[in-house]
């Protein structure tokens, strides 16, 4: 065992104690089968699996496009405030149970304006989960607009047009969704007219697209952070810049495994980062799809990597140090950290 666990155990007891940040959420991805078959039935949509057995066995997926149309299809039975409700509160539930004390979630509102569903529907069901969360668990969170990159600049431009009445609820703006031929330089207006908005910005680089998008997110689009960031190993300059930065790299384990970003957990590069400098995190990215929300993925990647008290501790503080709270309230939840060590 690595440096400060007598036993496999006692490090899992350790990850569950520790309190944690998640900064790479998608929200629609929390989406259980279960609770699809519930809200396809309140909802009177047809989906095309007879039982719970079904949804689960489609998702052997092995490729991040794959993956993105079962999810898309799953988005279909989300249709009133209640359901993205219900959605949103089911996934911090599970965050608290993993002593999560603070999220940053992403939303895909091009995802269900294209279905008929209005924007403030998507964020009235989403926010009040999140102040429900808040009064319960004392969790607090961030929210962050993620646009569709497989669609038009235009459209991503029309989205923050909806998204203008909504400002007070929306911290900040990201970039996911098919990442190879839609690099970041795609929409460099768009963020730079979320930027003077006072919005964060993160995007989706390095997942399965070249660590050239990493520098245009970082050259182009002026994110606060990324999210993913794997392939950025692949070149040394960049990683000696995303370290000197400081950049937060929001590291999805599960996630990568089962889209084959890595062959097998002990391949993983998380230990690889943390001791190149960076600032990398852990995150669930689609927890229904993947496997297991933020605690099983620390478990998955400590496990396979050996990680020590001291790594874990890193990523934890990372986790918070790479949030958009106020240096205040960052600064509360490094002192719980250090007392927890």
């Amino acid at each position: 065992m690595a440096d400060g666990f007598a036993s496999a155990a006692d490090r899992a007891a350790f990850i569950a104690g520790l309190p944690k940040a998640e900064l790479h959420l998608h929200i629609e991805g929390s989406l259980e089968p279960e609770l699809m078959f519930a809200l396809a039935q309140r909802n009177a949509v047809a989906i095309p699996f007879a039982s719970v057995e079904e949804v689960r066995a489609a998702y052997a997926f092995s490729n991040l496009q794959d993956f993105l149309d079962i999810y898309y299809q799953g988005m279909g039975v989300l249709h009133t405030e209640q359901d993205f409700h219900d959605l949103t509160a089911a996934y911090l539930a599970r965050a608290h149970a993993d002593n999560v004390r603070h999220v940053e979630i992403f939303f895909d509102p091009q995802g269900h304006t294209t279905r008929g569903v209005a924007f403030a529907t998507v964020i009235a069901g989403i926010t009040r989960a999140l102040d429900e969360a808040r009064r319960e668990y004392g969790l607090t969170s961030k929210l962050i607009l993620c646009f569709l990159r497989h669609l038009s600049e235009a459209d991503a431009d029309a989205t923050l047009d909806e998204a203008l009445p909504f400002l007070g609820r929306i911290d900040g703006i990201g970039l996911d969704s098919s990442e190879v031929g839609h690099p970041p330089s795609k929409f460099a207006r768009v963020f730079a007219r979320a930027r003077a908005l006072g919005l964060k910005l993160v995007a989706h680089a390095g997942e399965e697209g070249p660590p050239a998008y990493v520098r245009e997110a970082l050259d182009l689009l002026h994110v606060d952070r990324i999210d993913h960031g794997n392939r950025s190993l692949e070149d040394p300059a960049l990683v000696a810049r995303l370290a000197s930065e400081g950049m937060t790299l929001t590291v999805c384990p599960l996630s990568n495994l089962k889209l084959c970003v890595v062959g097998d957990m002990a391949d993983h590069p998380l230990k690889i980062m943390l001791d190149a400098g960076l600032a990398a995190t852990v995150n669930s990215d689609d927890p229904s799809y993947f496997g297991g929300y933020v605690g099983a993925n620390y478990q998955a990647v400590a496990d396979a990597l050996d990680l020590s008290k001291a790594e874990l501790l890193a990523l934890a503080r990372n986790s918070f140090t790479g949030s958009f709270l106020s240096d205040a309230d960052k600064a509360n939840h490094l002192v719980a950290i250090d007392a927890y060590a």
